[in-house]
């Protein structure tokens, strides 16, 4: 006799965890009788964060990590953002070697940079290098937010100042990817102090008549935001990214006012004069070269 009692019944599903050393049972107890539960790689979709939709994640993948449904722009790590703008095979790192120390022996440091070296395979939080934009030379710097969330230690911000020298040596223009919560606390006054440098970097590639583009991701916040990336001949911005200084909380209780909705979005950046252009994903590494090429078309 044919059962109904499991027509509209949920399916259920064991999901397979990656790196697990604990062997999954095939079959769990389910009303009495056992059931055989198909089993779904652990990654195999990803929910968006903005639709709510869930995404084949090769599919946003082959999508340059955008939406297919509503458009909405997921981080990038560094590497994936080489692979989208630069020609290929034209990419060389600079300064890879340069690692961070610990000056003011904070305790457990070490251990978030190994971590974060890691995951993303990056010495640091930033990646830098030169090579070619539709066959126009480019000097980048690329930060990655999987990286104790792209933070700006002496590291980052000694790479970022010698990717603007060498820049400006070579008479090449230069993209910053920006993507970050801000200072590094574990590194104090060090880390502060980058702001100041990497900013003084910009001017003299400024004062040589280099072209600096920069393109602000999400997150670009803190003290990051307020040295290199606003310093830009051309401020252009990914869709509904996140731009600021403090968080919102922070400036409602300081000032005792309500603020806009996505005051701090790229959109609303826009609209008041902040930066100039926002350029989705697909149109950014042609949108470069045709800055590129306006600029030093002589």
């Amino acid at each position: 006799m044919f059962k109904l009692n499991r027509v509209f019944k949920k399916p259920r599903y064991l999901t397979i965890q990656q790196n697990n050393s604990q062997p999954l049972p095939a079959e769990i107890e389910g009303q009495g009788e056992k059931n055989v539960l198909p089993a779904i790689p652990n990654g195999l979709w990803t929910k968006c964060q903005n639709c709510g939709e869930t995404v084949y994640t090769k599919d946003l993948s082959n999508n340059n990590k955008v939406c297919v449904r509503c458009g909405y722009h997921f981080r990038m790590g560094a590497w994936e953002r080489v692979d989208l703008i630069m020609d290929t095979g034209t990419f060389k790192e600079i300064n890879q070697e340069m690692k961070s120390v610990n000056p003011l022996d904070f305790e457990g440091y070490a251990e978030k940079v190994s971590a974060g070296q890691e995951k993303t395979g990056l010495s640091e939080a930033v990646l830098t290098g030169y090579g070619k934009i539709h066959g126009q030379d480019a000097v980048i710097t690329v930060m990655d937010s999987n990286f104790m969330m792209g933070s700006m230690g002496s590291v980052v911000g000694e790479k970022v100042t010698r990717a603007f020298e060498f820049a400006a040596e070579r008479k090449m223009p230069i993209i910053a990817f920006t993507a970050s919560g801000g200072a590094r606390m574990q590194e104090g006054m060090f880390s502060l102090m980058q702001m100041a440098k990497t900013s003084a970097a910009v001017g003299r590639h400024s004062r040589q008549g280099g072209l600096y583009i920069a393109v602000l991701t999400d997150p670009t916040t803190g003290g990051v935001t307020a040295s290199f990336p606003m310093l830009g001949d051309i401020i252009l911005a990914e869709p509904d990214a996140l731009i600021g200084f403090a968080g919102k909380r922070v400036i409602q209780q300081t000032i005792r006012q309500e603020l806009p909705e996505g005051f701090q979005k790229a959109e609303f950046l826009l609209e008041h004069g902040f930066i100039d252009k926002i350029v989705a994903r697909e149109d950014l590494k042609l949108t470069l070269s045709r800055l590129i090429k306006l600029h030093y078309r002589r």
